[in-house]
């Protein structure tokens, strides 16, 4: 086969042809076939130093820097990380005059989160 003819079969359905194409797939999910939406954000949720840094950001913008002393100063490596995968999950985003603060989306996360945290701390009493 000549790269231009794997380049046509890798080609997308000209428009008008939706009903042929199939539907894409979805991003591969650590404990998880499917990838469904659920798995991927739980999959992510459940990184290390991911919650942490989603819930320093709930009030206010952080620099890179004091996002990394409010975090007990983990390895520039890991938060970097997960701030990359945070921003690519459209949950942070990075203003350059006031650091990293969360999205519309991720401040929707954390108001469904508040309530685990509440049944956490009362749990947590018992």
């Amino acid at each position: 086969m000549t790269k231009a003819t794997r380049r046509t079969i890798a080609t997308p359905p000209a428009q008008g042809h939706e009903q042929n194409a199939r539907p894409a797939k979805r991003p591969s999910v650590r404990g998880s076939r499917t990838g469904r939406p659920i798995m991927a954000l739980l999959d992510l949720l459940g990184r290390r130093w991911t919650l942490r840094i989603l819930w320093e950001l709930r009030e206010r913008s952080l620099t890179s820097r004091a996002l990394r002393e409010a975090c007990d100063d983990a390895s520039p490596t890991i938060i970097q990380t997960r701030v990359a995968e945070l921003r690519a999950a459209n949950l942070l985003e990075l203003n350059p005059s006031h650091g990293y603060g969360l999205t519309a989306t991720g401040q929707d996360l954390l108001e469904m989160l508040l309530p685990l945290h509440q049944f956490a701390e009362r749990w947590s009493n018992q």
